[in-house]
């Protein structure tokens, strides 16, 4: 009965519960692991510069980029379509999507790859140029575009962090739970969000795979992993945690694999939907020491005689009325 009402209260509150065991380990999860780019940021990312770093004009590179991202939901990917927006951009041939890293394709008969500067440099091996140092340290997410002759630019792109997130953070933490973010952008963003979220454990340049074995080291070491993202490259990881979290606004397959969505992207309503759930626990608890209680009294005064028939129906009656009760005051929870 607690379940059942603590599902239906956490979706009035924004948490939709899609597997029976959500409810219990997320009251029990003693480590929340966050991505960071649409889960405790906007995920709105915008285009603040673009480098030319060969011959190139910045609008040819940035057209080149854009093509190459026409079909990606990557934040990244929309937010350089976005800034191409006023312009036709050309057709690519034998796109590919490393996750993770970026995404590669031919164009013009040259191959091109755009993503993490180290997904580009393995494709021709030159070192950045001197005047990239400024933009790589900027603190802000950088990609690189190039090709087999090497780097053709950089783009340093910007999002916000979430208002909520601090909040949300603020309350794990005074619940005696482990924070940590887990993401694949590059060590100086990472540190930037972290800081501002008061989070110490970060790991960055995280690869789908490395994200995965995190999340596998923290469980052999005994830890219930809540995992909250929104990205297809976080389906993996999502499914490899105890109990997972998905963002509304986030891609279909990581809402597939979570056993929890978030209807928005409010992270207030996961916080309201973690205070249920240990609500929650709490009042299942409270009801099986009644029952208990309640057994271990009543039986023996009904074998000695003590109690009559109908004694017992009401008595069993008026028992099952107080678990239910007590069950249904998970609603006031919700609505807190």
């Amino acid at each position: 009965v607690a379940l059942t009402v603590a599902s239906g209260a956490m979706a009035r509150a924004g948490l939709l519960v899609t597997r029976s065991h959500a409810v219990e380990t997320l009251a029990r999860a003693s480590h929340f692991v966050f991505d960071k780019t649409g889960t405790l940021t906007t995920g709105e990312m915008r285009l603040l510069e673009v480098l030319p770093l060969a011959e190139n004009t910045a609008d040819s590179c940035l057209t080149l980029a854009a093509a190459l991202e026409q079909a990606s939901e990557h934040p990244l990917g929309r937010a350089l379509r976005a800034a191409a927006a006023d312009r036709p951009l050309p057709a690519v041939e034998a796109p590919g999507n490393e996750p993770g890293c970026g995404v590669t394709a031919v164009l013009g008969g040259r191959r091109l790859r755009l993503g993490r500067p180290a997904y580009v440099h393995s494709l021709h091996g030159r070192p950045l140029p001197a005047r990239a140092a400024a933009v790589l340290a900027s603190g802000d997410t950088v990609i690189a575009l190039g090709d087999a002759a090497g780097w053709l630019a950089l783009f340093r792109l910007g999002d916000e962090v979430r208002p909520e997130a601090a909040a949300l953070l603020a309350d794990l933490r005074a619940a005696g739970r482990r924070v940590l973010l887990l993401t694949g952008d590059c060590e100086p963003v990472a540190r930037r969000v972290a800081r501002g979220l008061a989070i110490d454990e970060v790991v960055p340049d995280a690869s789908p795979q490395a994200k995965h074995e995190q999340v596998r080291r923290l469980q052999a070491a005994g830890a219930v992993v809540a995992m909250v993202g929104d990205g297809v490259n976080d389906a993996p990881v999502l499914a490899q945690a105890q109990v997972s979290v998905a963002m509304g606004g986030g891609s279909e397959l990581a809402r597939t694999q979570a056993d929890l969505v978030l209807l928005s992207e409010n992270l207030d309503h996961l916080r309201r939907g973690i205070l249920v759930s240990r609500r929650a626990l709490r009042v299942i608890r409270q009801n099986l020491w009644w029952s208990f209680a309640y057994n271990f009294v009543v039986l023996p005064l009904a074998m000695a005689g003590f109690i009559t028939p109908w004694m017992a129906g009401i008595g069993m009656s008026g028992s099952s009325l107080l678990v239910v009760a007590n069950s249904l005051r998970l609603q006031k929870v919700a609505g807190s």
